[in-house]
This record gives structure tokens, sequence and C-alpha cells, in this order.
């Protein structure tokens, strides 16, 4: 797998849909962290997955501490609209994990004061909008790993 996906604790099941199949569109593993705000069986994560959902690499964790124990030597990025550096400062490499957080809060306080150094963001060319929708800026930095990748 060149890159792993994961987001942490997320609400809407279309966005969870969409970056399903943008997963497997990109060759990339999909990890999920409980708790979500809806069942993975919603029809909205189907439909927006379309017919893809089952050939998509997959691995659910019942909560961030279950997720951060099963992942101990691997090397996570983490973005946040509160990140100092863009994705494109990124060394992307292959099998690194993509942290992303929910889509009302993003990611918890204590998750991104750990990891400053490893704390990244898409720029927005706008003060009048906080953040982009999770699953554009899911394809955003995944693409860009994959050029960067030569994938």
């Amino acid at each position: 797998m060149p890159l792993h996906i994961v987001l942490f604790e997320p609400e809407i099941p279309n966005n969870t849909g969409n970056i399903g199949r943008l997963s497997l569109a990109s060759g990339s593993h999909l990890h999920l962290v409980k708790p979500f705000g809806f069942e993975l069986s919603d029809k909205r994560v189907k439909r927006a997955g379309l017919d893809y959902w089952q050939h998509i690499s997959l691995t659910i964790y019942e909560s961030i501490e279950d997720f951060y124990l099963k992942n101990t030597d691997k090397e996570f990025v983490y973005f946040s609209s509160h990140g100092n550096k863009t994705h494109w400062d990124i060394d992307f490499k292959e099998d690194m994990f993509l942290i992303f957080g929910k889509e009302s809060k993003g990611l918890p306080e204590a998750v991104t004061t750990k990891n400053t150094d490893k704390l990244y963001k898409i720029p927005l060319h706008s003060n009048h909008i906080r953040s982009l929708n999770l699953a554009n800026a899911v394809s955003v930095v995944v693409y860009e790993g994959l050029r960067q990748l030569s994938l």
C-alpha cells in the first residue's frame, strides 16, 4: 500500500463513503477509528462508495488508543487547519499514515498538541471558510502524496 488514510471519529456517512471510494482508486488502505457518527451499514455510506465498498482495504478500530496500540511503529502525519506547515512540506513515504479528524471539531487537542512537528494544513486562500470538506481535504493530500511517490 502506498498510503494509509486514517479518519478519527468520522461523523458524516457521505464523506466516509467518498473517502472509501478514494482509498480504492488511489490504492490506499482506509483506517476508521470509532466512535462513528453513523453506522457503516448506513445506506449513505454505501451510496457514496457505490458498489466499490466490498473491495476497499479497510481496518476498523474501537478507539484512538486502540489505533495507536496497533500501529506503534508507523510514520504518522496529521492534518488540521491549525497546522503551521502545508501539505506541500511533507516528504511523503510509502506506508505513511495520513490522519484526519472528525468533521465538526477536527483532531482532538491532545493529539495536535503532542504532534505539532507533524501537523500540516492545506492552504486556504479565503478567510471566509475554516476548512475544506473532509473528503476533499483527504483527496488533495492523497494525490499530492501519490504525485511525490510517482505512483
